[in-house]
């Protein structure tokens, strides 16, 4: 699948950066052009494999928008014009969808993104759509307040939202450097993968993914999970029935970038291996357990023949949008919000009127 990625603020500029970079080490050249937006200029200067693109420099000087969501929205607005052109060679006719990277919680990331994602839907027929990043629980309301502001405009702009919950991947003791740098990491595995499928790197496999299927297990809209587990393949064929099974089970059990959601309108199961490792009863079996999984009669399947010792599944779920774990974020956010709210209301210098406190001098 030939993809354009549009990173928008910190967050997404580094994952478009190391997904770029994954796509060119492993040739599957899927990646035909990468650009990094953001208000700050420290973070589009650390970028070497996507191009960058400032915006709002007559407002904020190059310093970013201090997790101001609304201001982030306003320059992606004020200087949309300027962002597109930047498009130029970027998004080629070769490109099958564009795929816009942000990290909802933070300033130009989750106000800049939904607003590009608008403006692109105007300009181009390829389907648009969204890899957005949840903050975690751990991190502050404003970054949830924000992140749940984000998710309901983007969700309504994009032909899909597939979501990634920074949670989900993050390794206890991790510091928190460490941890991003772990997530991003896994993000571009997977979704390298996802978009690699149908490129057919090494061999032919007996049903090759094409991006057809991902972008009809991705038409109905609304929010996508992507799974992924692995495992040693053995040379024979029939000896991977059960591993084909087992790796599928914990793409969707375990190994979710949404965790908990596994009921969805349609879904793709894709078997990465060499072709002669997958077993083409193991990869029906194993679609038949996903329909019944994931209460879903729209799942695709079939091979991605990579030259690999090891057997993978990836599992793409649309349609998720009423899963517990979108539930419980969204409530994180109206709380967030609702916290937000009332603290603007509260004048700081009230504190300092406490009558039951004596002054020192």
């Amino acid at each position: 699948m030939k993809v354009a990625l549009i990173g928008v603020g910190q967050a997404g500029g580094k994952v478009v950066e190391r997904l770029t970079e994954f796509d060119a080490e492993m040739g599957f050249n899927a990646v035909q052009g990468a650009l990094a937006i953001n208000s700050a200029t420290p973070d589009l200067q650390s970028l070497e494999w996507a191009e960058t693109q400032l915006i709002g420099a007559d407002r904020v000087n190059g310093h970013g928008v201090g997790g101001d969501n609304e201001l982030g929205a306003e320059i992606m607005q004020s200087d949309i014009q300027e962002v597109l052109g930047a498009l130029d060679g970027h998004v080629t006719s070769r490109a099958e969808a564009i795929v816009v990277v942000a990290g909802l919680g933070g300033g130009t990331g989750s106000g800049g993104a939904p607003v590009l994602v608008h403006n692109l839907k105007q300009v181009y027929d390829v389907p648009v759509y969204a890899l957005g990043v949840l903050p975690g629980r751990n991190e502050g309301s404003l970054y949830q307040a924000n992140a749940g502001r984000s998710l309901k405009t983007i969700v309504r702009e994009a032909d899909s939202t597939i979501l990634v919950d920074n949670d989900a991947w993050h390794q206890q003791g991790e510091s928190v450097e460490a941890g991003f740098a772990s997530i991003n990491q896994q993000i571009a595995q997977r979704f390298g993968l996802l978009f690699a499928s149908g490129e057919a790197v090494e061999g032919v496999g007996e049903s090759v993914v094409d991006s057809s299927e991902v972008i009809n297990t991705l038409r109905n809209g609304g929010i996508a999970a992507l799974g992924y587990a692995k495992a040693a393949a053995s040379e024979d064929s029939t000896q991977n029935i059960r591993s084909v099974m087992s790796v599928t089970r914990q793409a969707l059990l375990t190994g979710t970038s949404l965790p908990e959601a596994r009921v969805g309108e349609g879904a793709l199961l894709v078997i990465a291996g060499r072709p002669e490792s997958i077993p083409r009863k193991g990869v029906e079996k194993a679609r038949r357990w996903l329909e019944d999984e994931t209460q879903s009669m729209q799942v695709r399947g079939g091979d991605f023949p990579l030259e690999s010792d090891q057997i993978a599944a990836l599992v793409l779920l649309g349609g998720v949008e009423r899963s517990d774990r979108i539930e419980s974020f969204l409530e994180r956010a109206r709380a967030a919000q609702k916290a937000e709210d009332e603290s603007e209301k509260t004048d700081p210098a009230d504190h300092f009127a406490d009558d039951r406190l004596d002054n020192l001098f």
